[in-house]
């Protein structure tokens, strides 16, 4: 497996990456899809030979906060540590980042994922998060 930390993803193999996990809004407008990335503060591929298997994305100033958008990893590779490397690989780069935040499904699944990586579910703290459907 190689990591790649770039931003030009070619459209196919983001279009197949996001279809693999079932996120078909993204692959709806692939252009906006691809403009995404270029345009994330981060982002870093994780390939199997040539294939885009993994990527994680960054938003946010990369100094007060970041915003975890985007991490999947094909079915096919999952269960592999493949996330915890790209999210390791995130929190190592912005180790002085105070605020480290994702939004995600409240799944037992991701519960326990991004507990295991030491990220703690808002309630936690008597936070609330928000989100305004367009």
């Amino acid at each position: 497996m190689k990591y790649i930390a770039d931003k030009n993803i070619a459209m196919e193999q983001l279009i197949n990456l996001y279809t693999s996990v079932g996120w078909s809004y993204y692959t709806q407008n692939p252009r906006q899809l691809q403009n995404a990335v270029v345009n994330s503060l981060f982002a870093i591929g994780a390939y199997d030979q040539n294939q885009l298997v993994g990527l994680i994305r960054v938003v946010g100033d990369g100094l007060t906060i970041i915003y975890i958008q985007d991490l999947l990893v094909n079915p096919a590779y999952q269960r592999q540590g493949i996330g915890t490397k790209l999210i390791n690989s995130v929190l190592k780069k912005y180790n002085s980042v105070r605020q480290k935040v994702l939004l995600t499904e409240n799944t037992v699944k991701t519960r326990r994922f991004y507990e295991s990586c030491n990220f703690n579910p808002c309630d936690k703290y008597n936070l609330i998060a928000f989100y305004k459907d367009f």
